[in-house]
């Protein structure tokens, strides 16, 4: 049986999804509620339970992955190892990827700027396998974006983490987005506090370039 201690970093390999097998991603998401939504969230026009069907949601996550294709020209996220069995996913391409992100009014307020600046890349949801939760994979999911986005031309980079007013629970399912101290441990700045249990946090290549 694993035990709970920290992973560290000489187990864990991450690497695009189009690099990985579907078959490893597949094991990733499960059953769970990451694996009835397949990460088409922010995609699917209309309200994602209603406006498609769980198969049709898988079948949009492998296309827009790639794998098992290591010559793809794009994917959508990264997919990490850990001791060589797949362990984690975070989904991470360009804000413009995603219609219903850019539509969303709370994540916009106090903001102005070109919602369809492709420069602009989005960390919207993170996966990690039952067996493997509770040992930091999502903190080192989470710094593994940022050289893989600036690699890949990024020009800046930003979450949506949800945060825990005092005597609240937040379910595993509103997670997905992550917590917000898994983005400040990674580096990023909070730039808006839109609602009461959601923050906008970013890091700008071009302020932190050398």
């Amino acid at each position: 049986m694993r035990g709970v201690t920290p992973i560290r970093t000489e187990q864990l390999t991450v690497v695009p999804a189009n690099e990985a097998s579907w078959t490893d991603l597949a094991a990733i998401f499960g059953t769970s509620d990451p694996g009835r939504c397949q990460c088409q969230r922010f995609k699917v026009r209309g309200w994602i339970w209603r406006d498609s069907t769980q198969e049709e949601r898988t079948a949009m996550l492998r296309e827009q992955t790639g794998c098992d294709e290591p010559g793809a020209p794009n994917t959508s996220g990264l997919v990490a190892y850990v001791d060589g069995e797949p362990a984690g996913w975070v989904a991470v391409e360009p804000r413009t990827a995603y219609p219903k992100l850019r539509s969303k009014p709370m994540l916009w307020r106090g903001r102005d700027e070109d919602r369809d600046d492709d420069g602009v890349w989005a960390i919207t949801c993170f996966v990690v396998r039952k067996g493997f939760r509770g040992r930091g994979l999502t903190y080192l999911l989470a710094e593994a974006t940022i050289d893989y986005a600036r690699s890949r031309g990024a020009a800046a980079l930003e979450g949506y983490p949800m945060i825990a007013p005092p005597g609240k629970k937040i379910t595993w399912g509103e997670m997905h987005v992550g917590a917000r101290q898994v983005f400040e441990d990674a580096g990023f700045t909070e730039i808006t506090h839109p609602t009461l249990r959601r923050v906008v946090m970013r890091i700008d290549f071009r302020e932190t370039a050398p």
